[in-house]
């Protein structure tokens, strides 16, 4: 008999929640948003905001109602996706919960307020919690991992980078969200020039910004293309 088969009757409860990768630009920096639990398990650690599905709500009304109680934000304003589902046995010390994280991105995103079963809440830089054995409670810091890659992959193919930018922007603007998530300079003529090639991936306002010094620069707004082709691939390739 197969294993599968054999064992197919040992279940117990099980409960679901949602955690949330919530990221945004702030002073050049990918930052991340981390509460401090006040609760067990694992009180006073960092952790990725998030918790229990209520019965009577949709995974998604629970993501946006715990980013609302453990850090005051309202998730209306964030490009918010499904990452994964994340279910490993004793992830959770509490019994067998199945997680389903989410992904959210936002233009320079306001100082978040702790509550519920959250301490404080607070933004961190990303590159201060990758590859630095910051010990992120439960899976979380998997989690944040598959997250990462994923923008940075979204980057590459989609329009999802100026989720980070304001309702107008400049291409200055845009290319630095680019390199600030890839972690890499990029070369301003020939991003322009790719972003202004593909079809859809921004519209000229007719506007321009005028800085202190210097001269003015084109705003331009999020097109009607979610889809880029050709993508703008990292390490400056493209197909």
């Amino acid at each position: 008999m197969d294993d599968w088969l054999k064992h197919s009757t040992e279940v117990e409860a099980s409960w679901v929640t949602v955690d949330l990768t919530i990221f945004t630009v702030r002073d050049d920096q990918l930052m991340v948003l981390l509460v401090e639990r006040g609760v067990e398990p694992f009180l006073g650690r960092p952790a990725l905001p998030g918790g229990y599905v209520q019965k009577d709500e949709t995974l998604r009304e629970g993501a946006l109602r715990e980013l609302w109680e453990e850090a005051g934000i309202d998730g209306g304003r964030l490009h918010l996706e499904q990452l994964g589902a994340y279910g490993t046995p004793r992830r959770d010390p509490r019994g067998r919960v199945v997680t389903i994280a989410y992904l959210a991105l936002g233009p320079d995103l306001p100082a978040p307020v702790g509550g519920t079963d959250a301490e404080r809440a607070y933004w961190s830089p990303v590159s201060e919690l990758v590859g630095a054995g910051v010990g992120l409670a439960f899976d979380h810091a998997d989690i944040l991992l598959d997250a990462l890659e994923e923008v940075r992959r979204k980057l590459e193919y989609t329009s999802v980078a100026t989720a980070f930018c304001g309702e107008s922007f400049t291409l200055s603007e845009l290319r630095g969200i680019y390199e600030v998530v890839w972690g890499q300079a990029l070369d301003p003529s020939n991003f322009r020039r790719k972003v202004i090639k593909t079809a859809g991936f921004v519209q000229s306002t007719g506007e321009q910004r005028f800085p202190h010094t210097g001269r003015p620069a084109a705003l331009y707004r999020r097109g009607n293309a979610w889809l880029l082709s050709p993508p703008l691939l990292r390490g400056g390739q493209q197909t």
